[in-house]
């Protein structure tokens, strides 16, 4: 009789000890009933009961996922491997159990078939440039799907986009003809601003013969400092006028006189 007691002592330890769960401040439990959703416990110490309560942990901390290399043939038909990471967790346990399978397997293969299907719309030169935008594309649409599953996708990240070696090439022969045709366009700009700055000196010495001279003048002192051997001063053009008028009345004077 003792014996008897004593094992139906030690089942009933054993099975108030089994009834007894302790969950960590980011698990939740998903209690089912008998087969049927009963309620979501936790954190803490809570109590299941043995053959007819059954109990499914769930993580609510944020998941980071390594999104495998996939192969994506660009707008522009150039092949690419590309590789993400995500960054998500469960809101809402019941959904994240009932709702779908393995919610983190889901999350990889949609993700990967998003990341094909978003970045095949963009060219490369978009991939390479504007990430920012296409990360927040695949984000909006991962988190719109994942919803119905109690999971909220925070932020998408691509890391890598693997070109082959002959687009690298061609890339950086491109990546050069746009730094000559920049470099092209500032030296015509500066030559283009130059000619109007002579021009504009032009114009205004023009209005004022006396200001010619001056600039005449100072341009032999500039001529006069270098150390040439040689120097050849231009003869302003009023100054050969007068000569010329000098020479007619000269030889007009001449003239008379022998008359």
């Amino acid at each position: 009789m003792e014996t008897i007691l004593l094992i139906i002592g030690a089942a009933l330890v054993a099975l108030v000890a089994s009834a007894i769960r302790v969950l960590r401040e980011y698990e939740r439990g998903v209690i089912f009933q008998l087969g049927r959703f009963w309620s979501v416990k936790g954190p803490g110490l809570i109590l299941v009961i043995p053959l007819i309560q059954q109990i499914v942990r769930v993580d609510l901390r944020t998941v980071v996922m390594d999104v495998p290399s996939q192969d994506v043939i660009s707008k522009d038909n150039v092949s690419v491997g590309v590789n993400a990471v995500i960054y998500f967790r469960v809101v809402d346990p019941q959904r994240a159990v009932i709702n779908v399978e393995d919610f983190y397997a889901a999350v990889s293969q949609l993700a990967q078939t998003t990341l094909r299907s978003v970045l095949g719309k963009h060219d490369l030169d978009e991939m390479l440039q504007e990430r920012d935008r296409l990360n927040q594309d695949i984000q909006e649409i991962l988190d719109e799907h994942t919803d119905a599953w109690g999971v909220k996708v925070a932020n998408v990240e691509i890391k890598h986009v693997d070109v082959d070696e002959s687009m690298i090439r061609a890339i950086a022969q491109q990546a050069e003809a746009e730094r000559s045709r920049r470099a092209k366009i500032i030296h015509a700009e500066g030559e283009m601003q130059a000619a109007q700055k002579l021009q504009d000196a032009a114009n205004i010495l023009s209005q004022n013969p006396q200001a010619i001279q001056l600039r005449y003048l100072q341009t032999l002192t500039g001529i006069a400092q270098d150390q040439n051997s040689t120097i050849v001063f231009p003869m302003p053009m009023d100054l050969m006028g007068a000569f010329e008028d000098l020479i007619k009345r000269s030889k007009g004077g001449g003239g008379a006189s022998a008359g």
